[in-house]
């Protein structure tokens, strides 16, 4: 059986490594905001361009703590309106939900699968101060049109970059070659979740911006809003990355390039020689904008599809079966249409993607595919 992700597989290089981190970090007697969290999050924010990174729980908490940190600084208040895609996974929409704003759903492009910004500016109201643009699948988002739209309007800008760890693009508004993932906005959220593009053996996010003033605020906030033990400024949560998932991460980081690297070599393959006229392929311009977190093709007879490859040998997941507006936990929202949204949730499925998937195994998806 070809496995969707093989986690094991991916980690085994960094075995030996990992039990020594693990004796390092144990014979430190520290265990919390420690020494390792401190060089991980210098070398985090270094990789992303930015000057500050905070380590926080999961990726979730570090979008719950960018808001909570601006409802703080006074740059929103509860109730204010935050637009976001509305094919994101449920946490990204969540996160908004925990600061007590608003999300207002905006369709995606077919094509690319991210918030279609010609769409974002016929949604936006007085209520409106931030878009919440998420890297779906490690393609980025049009952050040059997004970043237009928000000065003009006034508004924050803030990444979901869980999926999208490398991935860089040209930014005109930086008049630079080259800006990454989590540099393209006010403040960035990662999730180091185990199956993501850089995962941790646990869960583990953190924060990244260019903002001295939000990034004291989140540093506080996720060690319940003190800066001084015992001393509490502000209503704060508890989401700290620790020590140990830190000290993998910073074994992990320097690989992250060239696991991309692999990720794209497989999606050029994929995108080369899968040929079946069932079977929609996703759009990549062939740019670093893309790591691949997910390769995701579109079929109308999915359940078919995902058994036929089954039978084969072949595992996949569906990224994400059921679209947020249509889930239970968000009844206020099932009357809603998004007929966009809702093909891509009724058509997606994610092929096997990492950098251990071998040439022979690719070679085997592919003929699978093609005679599907």
């Amino acid at each position: 059986m070809i496995q969707f992700l093989d986690l094991k597989k991916i980690n085994a290089p960094y075995e030996s490594t990992f039990q020594e981190q693990l004796k390092t970090v144990l014979d430190s007697g520290w265990y919390i905001l420690g020494n390792e969290v401190k060089e991980f999050e210098t070398r985090f924010a270094s990789y992303c361009g930015t000057e500050y990174c905070i380590g926080t729980g999961n990726g979730f908490d570090a979008l719950v703590l960018i808001f909570k940190a601006y409802i703080a600084l006074g740059k929103l208040k509860k109730g204010d309106e935050v637009i976001v895609p509305a094919n994101t996974y449920i946490a990204t929409i969540l996160a908004v939900l925990q600061a007590d704003l608003v999300p207002v759903l905006v369709e995606p492009k077919l094509k690319t699968y991210n918030i279609d910004p010609l769409l974002i500016s016929e949604k936006i109201t007085v209520k409106t101060k931030a878009i919440l643009a998420v890297h779906l699948y490690g393609q980025v988002a049009e952050m040059d049109a997004i970043n237009t739209i928000a000065m003009a309007n006034n508004l924050l800008v803030i990444e979901d970059a869980a999926q999208a760890h490398g991935a860089e693009i040209d930014f005109e508004m930086h008049n630079s070659d080259k800006i990454k993932a989590g540099n393209l906005s006010h403040a960035a959220a990662f999730s180091f979740y185990p199956g993501k593009n850089l995962g941790a053996l646990g869960d583990g996010g953190a924060v990244v911006t260019n903002d001295e003033e939000l990034s004291k605020m989140i540093q506080s906030m996720r060690n319940y809003g003190s800066e001084v033990k015992y001393h509490n400024d502000y209503k704060g949560i508890n989401s700290r990355l620790d020590e140990l998932q830190a000290s993998f991460l910073n074994l992990k980081i320097s690989n992250l390039d060239a696991d991309n690297e692999l990720r794209r070599t497989i999606a050029s393959r994929y995108l080369a020689e899968i040929n079946n006229e069932k079977i929609v392929l996703p759009h990549w311009d062939l740019s670093d904008n893309h790591v691949f977190h997910l390769f995701v093709i579109r079929t109308k007879n999915r359940t078919e599809l995902q058994q036929y490859l089954i039978q084969k040998g072949i595992q996949t997941l569906i990224h994400y079966p059921i679209p947020p507006h249509k889930q239970k936990a968000l009844s206020e929202w099932n009357n809603l249409s998004f007929p966009i949204t809702e093909k891509i949730h009724a058509e997606v499925l994610s092929l096997p993607m990492s950098p251990v998937l071998t040439a022979d195994e690719v070679d085997f998806i592919i003929t699978v595919l093609n005679k599907y």
